[in-house]
């Protein structure tokens, strides 16, 4: 994936990262409405604690991001595309896991929702995101199969989707 759009073959985005933006957007907006409104669902136990959970997910996601930015290099684009002569990067995070960008993501999203010190707020920044990833992983999955072919089946059959261990 390739930020200059020149070397670039057509986008195969099919409309991800505009879903992204809208789920993460949202999703974050209207958690701090609920934060603010529902205090019903206000985290009572342990509420600093998890405010710092919230803020050090916030930091790690931000930082995991950027090391995405690193690694991939010139492969990174903000919309799904595939470029000639484009190979599998398997550096740092990428050796384990193929979306460490998406699961930074969610660590932020979700690290703004624990932060709000909401149940709700969390679920709500949280859950649009999921389904938004979710999909945006199946579009960049089939058009990096299709563009790499056995090379990224290969990679995706000895890494983790998001999170090692677990999915």
């Amino acid at each position: 994936m390739r930020r200059d759009r020149g070397a670039a073959m057509p986008a195969a985005d099919r409309g991800s990262m505009r879903l992204v933006r809208v789920a993460n957007g949202a999703g974050i907006f209207v958690a701090f409405f609920v934060a603010s409104s529902l205090r019903t669902f206000a985290i009572a136990s342990f509420r600093f604690p998890l405010y710092l959970v919230g803020i050090a997910c916030i930091v790690a996601g931000g930082a995991l991001r950027r090391h995405c930015f690193k690694m991939l290099g010139d492969s990174f684009t903000y919309d799904v595309r595939t470029a000639p002569g484009q190979r599998v990067v398997e550096l740092g995070a990428y050796r384990y896991v193929r979306h460490p960008s998406y699961t930074a993501g969610m660590l932020l999203v979700g690290g703004i929702g624990l932060a709000l010190g909401n149940w709700a707020s969390l679920a709500l920044a949280i859950v649009p995101a999921a389904f938004a990833y979710a999909y945006r992983i199946s579009v960049e999955e089939r058009a990096l199969v299709g563009a790499l072919g056995p090379a990224y089946s290969d990679y995706m059959k000895r890494t983790w989707r998001l999170i090692p261990f677990v999915v």
